[in-house]
């Protein structure tokens, strides 16, 4: 027998708009103020969702060294860390050990020797890294030179670097007031000129920054050559200079892939090295590393104590609170991963890099700049002479109707004329997607010989969506 309910034994329920029906999705919500009344979570969510959904795919942007995939169990433990402040180092002491032993790791594979007092730290990006690099070389000549008697207000100090400098340099020489002195880069010097980097050193000189993979090219300085050059000036001159390394690229790569190269704390003038973490120490943006050789190189003035579980630990940074996720993040890569398991995620990111410099090549089309052979970084211009009616431009638009995002942009000073297009091969960049790749590229230089509308009145030189 079925039993009969009427309404009065019926349990009310209150029921929730469905999300397309709801209030807030009949009317376009205030985007440079304040509504005037709360959101449910899921409709706020949604919405901006919907907003972000005209963005580029990070996995399908070529132009960012920054990692745009992590393993689910790195990103599960990194959002639950976001609260922890890595500042507070009495608050949160385990988080601080585990930032130590990501010093002592990477301490380690740059070689910082036993018998010297190395310091690290961690940073927001390598861009951090580079100004507390530069600070500690500013303050360090400072000190030298006021004991050599040189009147340091009679000059600006000044800081040689190759032209192929990422923009964190220029801003650290405007920021701190002083004369960036770039050596130029040409064809046949598509890095640090040796033949000439000493001719722009004196006694004003902080320091020298040697680059492991210029962002233009992905080429590396020859470091070793420099550290030569530089321990012959020391020689004849109470006026000495050390070297800054900006490995913000290859300082994660290098030493898993051809740790047989000379450009660390092997060398002896070598002084301080930076590096990204989320770059190819392989987390998400916001993590970056500084370390110097000896507590020597760091300035007293520029380290300050914070309570460290009843007693003081010294800290150098210019970011004061930022979630301590990031640091996690990486503490987990080096657990998971091991040199082992990092040299096989940069031996087949070398490999697909090296296979898209062939493919490229094949097409007959592209003088190769840079082949992926050591940074995987795949670089590349028009070959002179050819007929085409289409440029990089034009190439780097019709790539991104299919989501690839692939930047063409001149090079640096005395190179303006020459465009090059560049491929960043991250770890979450695999055999199957270069493939793919290949196909929209050959597809895309195929509509564009095709095409019936391209004019272009005059030669423009621009960028293209290069801002790494």
């Amino acid at each position: 027998m079925m039993a009969l309910y009427g309404k009065k034994d019926q349990e009310e329920h209150d029921t929730l708009d469905p999300i397309f029906g709801s209030l807030s999705e009949e009317q376009d919500l205030p985007k440079y103020q304040l509504n005037e009344t709360p959101v449910e979570p899921r409709i706020a969510y949604q919405v901006i969702k919907d907003q972000l959904l005209d963005e580029g795919n990070a996995r399908l942007n070529l132009a960012t060294f920054c990692q745009t995939y992590m393993e689910p169990e790195a990103t599960k433990l990194m959002s639950e860390t976001l609260e922890k402040n890595a500042i507070d180092k009495s608050e949160y002491p385990r988080t601080a050990e585990i930032e130590n032993r990501c010093v002592n790791m990477i301490a380690s594979l740059w070689h910082a020797s036993p018998d010297e007092s190395y310091l690290g730290t961690s940073t927001v990006g390598s861009s951090e890294a580079c100004m507390l690099g530069g600070m500690a070389m500013k303050f360090a000549w400072r000190n030298r030179a006021e004991k050599l008697g040189l009147d340091i207000k009679a000059k600006k100090p000044n800081l040689v670097i190759s032209s192929g400098y990422q923009i964190c340099w220029k801003k650290f020489c405007t920021y701190w007031d002083i004369e960036m002195r770039t050596v130029p880069m040409d064809m046949q010097h598509q890095s640090l000129d040796m033949e000439r980097v000493m001719d722009y050193v004196d006694e004003y000189t902080i320091g020298i920054v040697g680059i492991m993979g210029i962002t233009y090219t992905g080429r590396y300085d020859d470091i070793k050559k420099l550290d030569a050059l530089v321990e012959e000036y020391n020689k004849h001159t109470d006026y000495k200079v050390y070297i800054h390394v900006d490995a913000a690229s290859g300082g994660l790569y290098t030493p898993f892939m051809e740790p047989d190269i000379e450009w660390d704390f092997k060398l002896k003038n070598v002084v301080s090295i930076n590096a990204s973490g989320h770059k190819y120490g392989l987390v998400y943006p916001g993590i970056g590393w500084v370390l110097w050789r000896d507590k020597s190189f760091l300035p007293e003035e520029l380290i300050f104590k914070v309570s460290y579980l009843g007693g003081e630990i010294p800290t150098m940074a210019i970011n004061f609170s930022r979630s301590a996720s990031q640091i996690i993040g990486q503490y987990y890569n080096f657990v998971r991963y091991g040199y082992k398991g990092f040299h096989e995620i940069h031996k087949r990111t070398h490999d697909v890099a090296v296979y898209l410099a062939k493919e490229i090549e094949k097409l007959g089309l592209f003088e190769i700049i840079n082949d992926g052979s050591q940074l995987p970084i795949v670089c590349y211009k028009q070959k002179n002479g050819i007929k085409c009616k289409w440029t990089l431009y034009d190439l780097a638009d019709r790539l991104a109707m299919t989501g690839w995002q692939v930047p063409a942009y001149p090079l640096p000073a005395n190179l303006e004329d020459v465009e090059v297009q560049r491929i960043v091969v991250r770890g979450d960049f695999g055999m199957g997607m270069a493939h793919d790749f290949i196909e929209d590229l050959k597809r895309a230089i195929k509509q564009l010989n095709d095409a019936h509308l391209l004019f272009h009145k005059e030669k423009e030189n621009k960028k293209y969506g290069f801002t790494h």
